[in-house]
């Protein structure tokens, strides 16, 4: 079992930044992956981004240039810093830990961008 516990999300005015957190109960270098989704109301969970154990990273294309995901093995923790954050960017944003067959779930944080 991994536990996984996300943190950083709040109200952001359009063109402003957020920095989320994912804090992970072993190490993440045990992951294949890890990875952010949202899920927005109303709408299915979708990717967002992800860093595989080897470095190499993966944006969804709408927010390509404008996120980044990055990683502190020593913290066990996966962060996505978001610029130029737009309303469309809001929902609940959720940590992914997959390993082997195992997919694993943070409790979600909500991110709402609005003026």
């Amino acid at each position: 079992q991994v536990q996984l516990v996300e943190s950083g999300g709040g109200l952001v005015q359009p063109g402003g930044s957020l920095t989320l957190s994912c804090a992970a109960s072993r190490s993440i270098f045990s992951a294949n992956v890890m990875g952010w989704y949202r899920q927005a109301p109303g709408k299915q969970r979708e990717f967002v981004a992800r860093i595989f154990s080897g470095g190499t990273t993966y944006y969804a294309d709408s927010v390509k240039g404008r996120f980044t995901i990055s990683r502190d093995s020593a913290k066990n923790t996966v962060y996505l810093q978001m610029n130029s954050l737009k309303p469309e960017d809001t929902a609940v944003y959720y940590c992914n830990y997959y390993n082997s067959g195992h997919d694993y779930w943070g409790q979600g944080t909500q991110v709402t961008v609005s003026s």
